[in-house]
């Protein structure tokens, strides 16, 4: 895929960015440089090749799932200003 100066503006002013021709060439290069490099990944053959979460073969050390709080919820709802059925209430904000 290749950008022309054309479709660089057309992004710019999408964005409502200000941008000159000079700025608009240089952004053009980059882009398609850019667009290359991506076209250049996606040539490569990765069929073969197992997904991997991390470059380096290490695992995260987990711990017990246990709660290890009171359930205080209750309490919590009784100083609240308005609660129904165990949800909070809170004003409309937006129209």
């Amino acid at each position: 895929m290749s950008l022309s100066l054309d479709d660089v503006k057309r992004i710019a002013g999408l964005a409502r960015i200000e941008i000159d021709d000079a700025e608009a060439h240089t952004t053009q290069t980059q882009l398609n440089t850019i667009f290359g490099l991506i076209a250049a990944m996606q040539a490569v053959d990765t069929d073969q090749v197992t997904p991997m979460a991390h470059a380096q073969e290490v695992y995260q050390r987990l711990r017990v799932d246990a709660v290890d709080e009171i359930d205080r919820h209750a309490a919590f709802q009784a100083v609240a200003p308005a609660v129904e059925n165990g949800l909070y209430l809170v004003p409309k904000v937006i129209e």
